[in-house]
């Protein structure tokens, strides 16, 4: 691309207030205008895959639970699916709604975690201050079924870790009331927000087009008209049990993607009282009892609340992965910055660039770099050189 003589470079990072962990984006703007964007990764890898490979399956599911703190259970749930998908696993029905029910739990409080900082970036703090207190009782019913607010630890291959307790039932039921009315309110106030439409109708517009070009997912690609929904086009856990609506915008700029996010949390409700009416009369196991895992290949995939998680696992046999490997949805939806973001004010860039709601440390990868001298440089080798060199300086 040709740029004029006007044209400047403005870094964003690796260290910004808008950004939550490291991260590099060098914008080039003629004037005010954003003409071109470009994104560096790599700041903080942590390994998860290659760690995986060292792990039995159920230590895996722990691992991946800490890929993101905000998608704790999507990730163990797309790598279970990926572990029963070698040998057609099912899992009994009632881990089934207990596996959906703290899916669409982790959707809620992950929109409402977005939701409040969006305000937050945008100056609009009572927003912020509305969606971090109703996000609570969310945390409150972790803590009621799994025993933690975050981190639940409730995925297993073959089912779920624990039960929900019946006694408990009508005290979750009541909790999701609360949040089910003042969400309602949040929705009806940020949609009828005439500040809030002002700012950010018409703001960072992803086309149709390039949604798809750019294999774009979750409320990303659904504000720009695509209809993608991996609980709707591979139904698996309670899903196709349950009955609720893929939300679809058209418009592509960040008020269409809030608009998802709200009514996503809405649609959540509903899937989570379903969940919690099943749980009260569906009986039996919720975990079936996998005695090995045979050699294959198997994949999992699940609508994590940025959009689609993808896991797959290569097994030989043993009780662990011989291959992990780990796409996050914020490894395809950030590069769409470069087509919502060019021909845009500056003032408009960092919420285009939160509007993905984007999780830096997924779309971590290893890397080596083959040199015609040097030869190949493993950084991983580097790495573990580095730290073992600074252990010898601290210790002797």
């Amino acid at each position: 691309m040709k740029l004029s003589e006007n044209a400047n470079q403005i870094p964003v990072g690796p260290f910004h207030p808008l950004l939550e962990e490291a991260e590099y984006f060098n914008l080039t703007v003629e004037g005010e205008t954003v003409v071109d964007i470009d994104m560096d990764i790599g700041w903080m890898h942590r390994g998860h895959e290659f760690i995986s490979e060292q792990k039995t399956f159920t230590q895996s599911i722990f691992l991946v639970e800490r890929i993101c703190g905000i998608c704790s259970t999507s990730h163990p749930l797309a790598c279970v699916h990926a572990v029963e998908d070698v040998d057609n696993l099912e899992i009994p029905e009632r881990a089934a709604y207990i596996r959906t029910l703290i899916g669409e739990l982790e959707r809620i409080h992950s929109h409402l975690l977005w939701l409040g900082l969006a305000g937050h970036f945008i100056g609009y703090d009572t927003l912020w201050m509305w969606a971090w207190k109703y996000r609570e009782p969310v945390l409150q019913m972790f803590e009621v079924i799994s025993g933690n607010r975050n981190h639940y630890g409730m995925m297993r291959v073959g089912g779920v870790a624990r039960d929900v307790d019946p006694d408990r039932v009508k005290a979750l039921d009541n909790i999701l009331d609360t949040v089910d009315s003042k969400v309602h309110m949040i929705v009806k106030a940020a949609m009828d927000d005439p500040v809030l439409k002002s700012r950010l109708v018409g703001v960072g517009v992803l086309s149709r087009e390039d949604a798809v070009a750019m294999c774009a997912v979750g409320p990303t690609s659904r504000a720009s008209g695509v209809p993608w929904d991996v609980r709707k086009d591979e139904p698996g856990d309670a899903y196709g049990m349950v009955d609720f609506d893929v939300i679809v915008q058209n418009g592509g700029g960040v008020w269409d993607k809030l608009v998802v996010r709200l009514l996503e949390i809405l649609e959540s409700t509903r899937i989570c009282r379903q969940c919690l009416e099943k749980l009260k009369t569906v009986k039996g196991p919720i975990l079936n009892d996998v005695k090995e895992i045979s050699a294959g290949e198997g994949i999992g995939r699940y609508e994590a609340p940025r959009g689609e998680v993808f896991h797959y696992v290569r097994t030989d046999g043993s009780n662990r992965a011989i291959r992990h490997k780990v796409r996050a949805p914020s490894y395809v939806n950030i590069p769409t910055f470069s087509a919502s973001c060019k021909g845009i004010p500056i003032a408009d860039a960092l919420i285009t660039l939160a509007a993905v709601d984007p999780c830096y440390c997924c779309t971590e990868r290893a890397l080596r770099v083959k040199g015609e001298d040097a030869g190949t440089i493993d950084f991983l080798t580097l790495s573990r050189e580095k730290t073992e060199r600074i252990r010898r300086e601290i210790h002797g």
